[in-house]
């Protein structure tokens, strides 16, 4: 299956680049680019992609306002955000917006590709550096009270805040599932659940309101 991908840039050069690269991937087919986050929603609502490769810093409408028009909106995309580490401190401002991945400018190209695709089948991704600016973001944030974190969770049960604390922790189904002594089936039961309840786009906004519960706080 053909992932369909929409380049969302303000650098030319940039869009430039990720389009001959995945010219050489049958896979994979550029059908639109951006230099303005306003004309990435523009593009979705016309060329309806399965993924938006999002650039934060844009003139006009940024990246991140155009992620949340997009995952508001009836269309299906996903977005990857492609970020300059060193630059960006809005990664949990674009991951609330509903960014499904994050990867940096300065990651090899066919990582960015694998990220696309990653995207695309519907799971999250969010690359190392990036992971280390979120958990810094958090860090930075007052700590929610003590009761906060001891109180149940609105709308689930025990298992499922405790399902809910390990997918925080970046735990793998797997890892739950040794955890807490059930079958993985059982685990992604869980999981599967979790998104529902709370509305949840995919694991790492699991991740987000694991912390935002004081379920999980980042280490010091």
């Amino acid at each position: 299956m053909t992932v369909r991908v929409v380049l969302a840039d303000d650098q030319p050069l940039v869009r430039s680049g990720l389009r001959v690269l995945m010219a050489d991937h049958p896979d994979l087919e550029v059908v639109g680019e951006a230099a303005t986050g306003a004309e990435a929603v523009r593009l979705v609502s016309d060329t309806s992609p399965d993924v938006v490769v999002m650039d934060i810093r844009m003139p006009g409408m940024d990246g991140i306002e155009a992620t949340r028009l997009i995952t508001a909106g009836p269309a299906t995309a996903r977005v990857l955000v492609l970020t300059t580490f060193d630059e960006d401190a809005h990664v949990y401002g674009a991951l609330r917006a509903g960014a499904s991945g994050f990867v940096v400018k300065d990651m090899a190209l066919d990582d960015i590709l694998a990220a696309i695709r990653v995207v695309a089948a519907g799971d999250a991704l969010i690359a190392p550096g990036v992971t280390r600016r979120l958990i810094a973001d958090f860090r930075g944030r007052p700590a929610p009270a003590p009761e906060r974190s001891l109180r149940p969770v609105e709308g689930i049960t025990e298992r499922e805040r405790e399902v809910l604390t390990l997918v925080g922790r970046g735990r793998s189904n797997t890892e739950i599932a040794e955890d807490l002594f059930i079958t993985v089936a059982t685990a992604k039961s869980h999981v599967s659940r979790l998104l529902t309840k709370l509305g949840a786009r995919d694991r790492v906004q699991l991740v987000i309101t694991a912390y935002e519960m004081g379920l999980v706080t980042p280490p010091r």
